[in-house]
């Protein structure tokens, strides 16, 4: 096989998936695009909510997530609030506990945001009676009126579980920028453009609203240490229970702004993405035959190439063909052009300033770095179970009597 045939091979290798993840996100932007959802009645009950609030090392944002949950114009009978507090500071947890919240502080060997939700779960009172739970991260903040339209929107939808609209708190550097665009545009494809033509949502991670029975019973089935949202997905498609998504209910979540932090942040994503893919690649003969288009879709997700990885491979595509082979350049090029029309379409005007292009060009620029993070965050989830198995193994084994 000579050269000429092994270009053509990798490079057809690499630009149909990626034509395909364009395409994609092409379709379900120009969806959202020409979509509009009316806002959603008003409530004829109160419904009681459960808010639980992960925090591991969040010392620095803990209580401003707590303060804009508890600040809620809905009634303060209707709703309680629990907070993990996860390996944080003695003064922290020291603050939270003079607030009308519940404070749970576990010593997880291996600490994880799954891990954390099980406990508090666990940890509820048997009297308590909730009808749903919301879940936030330290770091998020809500509006006044985050509960009320919460009610509305869980009773109109009818069905067990909604996500919320993130949106970012921070946009000072350019990494933060770009991780608030790339937000939008998930907001944009995965959520209201899915909604546009009849699909499920996917869930973000946090502004996430469950029916409370089934949350209960469900998340203490998840095991995974990355990619809890996804896991969540997987269990609500096996059961066809569809995703809702409410762009008019805001969550502020706080957006990485470390080049560092935000391939690790990547890296772990597409980890996880590849882990859900091939634990349920095999159901998507079934899904097919059986019309469950939302499994269907899922699964597709799941094969998509992530956008900064496209986006660096078509940027060093589209520069070293064209002085091996132009014509081969062409198709690379085109898609493009393409992949930055479904961004734009998709990225909210807000977000459209003066830097909305330069913020664009770091993307290529942190992929090596991301993909570098996929085998660390690899390695890691392999190294916490091990850790967590050898910990078990240690407690299990018999202590050793001294003779006198």
């Amino acid at each position: 096989m000579n050269f000429w045939w092994i270009l053509y091979i990798i490079d057809w290798m690499l630009f149909i998936p990626v034509a395909l993840t364009a395409l994609y996100i092409l379709v379900f932007a120009i969806a959202a695009l020409l979509w509009h959802r009316d806002s959603p009645n008003n409530a004829k009950q109160n419904k009681r909510f459960i808010i639980i609030i992960p925090a591991y090392h969040s010392d620095d944002v803990i209580m401003d997530t707590v303060n804009s949950a508890l600040g809620q114009t809905y009634a303060q009978r209707n709703f309680d609030i629990v907070v993990v507090s996860d390996h944080q500071k003695e003064m922290t947890n020291m603050q939270l506990a003079q607030m009308p919240i519940t404070l749970l502080t576990p010593n997880f060997v291996q600490s994880s945001k799954a891990k954390s939700l099980q406990y508090a779960i666990l940890n509820l009172p048997q009297f308590k009676i909730y009808d749903a739970v919301v879940i936030l991260d330290a770091g998020n903040m809500v509006e006044p009126e985050f509960l009320e339209q919460v009610n509305d929107a869980f009773e109109s939808s009818g069905t067990k579980v909604m996500q919320c609209h993130r949106l970012a708190r921070n946009n000072e550097t350019a990494i933060s920028r770009l991780d608030a665009i790339f937000e939008e545009i998930n907001n944009s494809v995965f959520r209201f453009g899915h909604l546009a033509v009849g699909l499920s949502s996917s869930l973000n991670g946090s502004g996430m609203v469950f029916d409370f029975q089934w949350f209960k019973h469900n998340i203490m089935r998840v095991r995974v240490n990355i990619g809890l949202d996804k896991e969540l997905e997987s269990m609500l498609v096996h059961e066809g229970i569809f995703i809702d998504y409410f762009d008019t209910i805001h969550v502020y979540d706080i957006k990485t702004d470390k080049v560092k932090d935000f391939n690790k942040q990547r890296g772990r994503w597409t980890y996880s993405q590849l882990h859900f893919l091939v634990n349920n690649i095999h159901y998507l003969p079934s899904a097919l035959m059986n019309s469950r288009y939302d499994h269907v879709d899922k699964i597709i997700q799941w094969m998509l190439v992530p956008r900064t990885i496209a986006m660096g491979v078509i940027m060093v595509m589209g520069i070293i063909l064209p002085f091996i082979y132009l014509t081969l350049a062409i198709k690379w090029w085109v898609v493009a052009a393409v992949i930055l029309l479904a961004f734009s379409i998709a990225t909210p005007d807000y977000l459209v300033d003066k830097n909305w292009d330069k913020d664009f060009l770091h993307a290529p620029l942190v992929t090596i770095g991301g993909l570098l993070n996929i085998f660390r965050a690899g390695r890691d989830e392999a190294g916490n179970r091990l850790d967590a198995f050898s910990h078990i193994i240690r407690r299990l084994k018999p202590k050793k009597k001294h003779k006198k």
